[in-house]
């Protein structure tokens, strides 16, 4: 059984099917298209003026409320959901009126809960959102989680400065972190001092032209061992203290000075040159610590995060996908409260970015994402960045293995379907249904030099099928100037479709010479079955990151 799932579909049904304290950590940043304007969100009315969904079109009409959020709402405060996380969402109702933002919070109730369902005791939260919804998904998760677990608001910087109309310019994301008990994995994590404070503490320098400070070498308070004994003429009791040596020079003084020799140590840091004896200043008179830089850990990672900036339009990471996070940010979670082995899931994975880190991190994983596109996108990016060995590492549930499936896909969501045929392909699908003029993606392939081909893709996934689909898209393919055309079909062709496919004609690849049909027909139960349409090696969709070396792990996810 492999480690790692990836699934397609509503992460409710599939969080519904995981058992209970089988996940280490969660990282989740829903969607939610808080940039539209603020009073459309919270209108009590039933203005419905949106712009386009939050994340890839598929979530258009995710939070909005309509009678079957009405109903939802119904079942849920009576009897369908925890009695405090029922009281919040009647609140919130009281609070809101039925709008957008309740018919977020509507259907992310259930979700939370679920996640706190599969979540170990000992395991944490991370919920990413912004200054819009934070204050009442905080609200909500307190009345799941209780209070007391809250650990953590974290502000990331996620964009350069914003100017404001009569507001400070936004500029932040908020992260909420949970854990589910009082015993929660934790790996503190240290920065690097910031060159203001090296400048204006280490102002000293060693003949090797190191710099340091000097720092007491003694604690609050008196003591009767040696710790309070006279050393160097120095008696540390005469100021309420005692001598106390630093931890990390422990290893520098030798085995054969136990801890509590106090003055032998004394003795062992004056030998290597780690003590000094001011001549004139504050600590006239009084030994002390030379510290150099490399003696402290670091500052402790603190909850406003300035240090990992945003994906810059052209970084190499960046993927195309609207809500893209960079990997850092992930990496930073997922190493701070989570360890090697652990189970990672994100059920709103995007375009897997948390997958992405867990792999990279020796962590298992498990993604979830309602559109198609996410889900290839996500396995495009695996095998870019860890080679096509690594889809034997994690299993693609929710997608049709058989005519049935596509047929059960095609009926459910004809725009996936239609995605999903056009990643058998190696196209990259469109990412909103309109305007398409019949073309439902696009491939394409290296002509040589810079210049790149392109090979458009059209889905029927009806059984109405005639020569005139056929014939659209060859007007297509001469209109965008590409070079080739599929035409992908749930139900076999007509005699006359394919009697116009085998009078399209050829193109001729201008590097190698090879001829390929301009334009071919091919069946999903005959990609199911293996073939593939004879056309040139194209390019992987979307991909823009960099390649990373991939992590084993050999724990069983169930």
């Amino acid at each position: 059984m492999v480690d790692n799932k990836l699934f397609y579909g509503d992460n409710l049904e599939v969080l519904a099917k995981l058992p209970g304290e089988s996940v280490d950590l969660i990282y989740l940043d829903p969607p939610f298209n808080s940039a539209r304007n603020y009073n459309v969100i919270f209108s009590r009315g039933t203005d419905t003026n949106h712009d386009v969904g939050a994340q890839i079109e598929a979530f258009a009409d995710t939070w909005t409320w309509t009678r079957e959020t009405e109903f939802q709402y119904g079942s849920m405060v009576n009897g369908g959901l925890p009695p405090r996380v029922a009281d919040a969402l009647s609140a919130f109702r009281t609070l809101l009126g039925e709008n957008d933002a309740l018919a977020y919070l509507v259907n992310m109730a259930p979700r939370l809960v679920q996640l706190h369902r599969v979540l170990k005791t000992t395991g944490s939260l991370y919920l990413h959102c912004d200054p819009t919804m934070s204050h009442y998904l905080k609200t909500l998760l307190d009345a799941i989680f209780d209070p007391r677990n809250f650990r953590s608001e974290v502000i990331w910087k996620r964009t350069a400065s914003h100017g404001g109309a009569k507001r400070y310019g936004p500029v932040h994301d908020v992260i909420l972190y949970y854990a589910k008990s009082e015993k929660y994995t934790w790996n503190p994590t240290r920065q690097a001092y910031s060159q203001e404070y090296v400048d204006g503490w280490f102002t000293s320098k060693d003949e090797e032209g190191n710099p340091y400070r000097l720092t007491l070498l003694t604690g609050s308070g008196t003591r009767n061992g040696e710790s309070g004994k006279l050393w160097g003429g120095y008696d540390p009791t005469t100021s309420n203290r005692h001598w106390a040596i630093p931890g990390f020079l422990r290893p520098q003084l030798g085995d054969d000075i136990p801890p509590r020799a106090v003055h032998a140590a004394l003795d062992r840091m004056q030998e290597i040159g780690r003590i000094i004896w001011p001549a004139s200043g504050e600590f006239t008179g009084v030994p002390m610590l030379k510290q150099y830089l490399d003696d402290l850990e670091g500052v402790a990672l603190q909850d406003i995060w300035t240090d990992i900036p945003p994906l810059a339009p052209k970084a190499r990471e960046r993927l195309g996908y609207p809500t893209q996070k960079p990997i850092a940010l992930l990496e930073r979670i997922l190493e701070a409260s989570s360890n090697e082995g652990d189970v990672v899931l994100d059920p709103f994975c995007g375009c897997g970015t948390t997958v992405d880190a867990a792999q990279k991190l020796g962590r298992n994983w498990i993604g979830i994402d309602i559109t198609y596109i996410a889900v290839d996108l996500i396995e495009k990016r695996l095998i870019h960045s860890y080679g096509d060995s690594i889809t034997a590492s994690y299993d693609v549930l929710g997608i049709p293995k058989d005519a049935a499936g596509a047929q059960a896909l095609f009926e459910h969501n004809p725009f996936d379907f239609e995605r999903w045929a056009v990643s058998w392909v190696n196209g990259q699908p469109n990412e909103k249904q309109v305007g398409d003029k019949g073309i439902d993606g696009v491939a394409r392939f290296p002509l040589g030099g810079n210049a790149v081909g392109k090979i458009l893709i059209s889905v029927k996934g009806g059984k109405q099928l005639n020569p005139a689909m056929v014939r659209d898209l060859r007007g297509t393919i001469e209109r965008q100037k590409a070079e080739m055309g599929i035409l992908i079909t749930q139900h076999e062709p007509t005699r006359g479709m394919l009697d116009e496919v085998n009078h399209s004609g050829s193109y001729t690849h201008p590097a190698n010479g090879q001829v390929f049909p301009r334009l071919q027909i091919i069946t999903t139960t005959e990609l199911l079955a293996g073939k593939r349409p004879n056309m040139p090696g194209t390019s992987l969709p979307y991909i823009a990151a960099s390649k990373a070396p991939a992590k084993s792990t050999s724990a069983a996810l169930f």
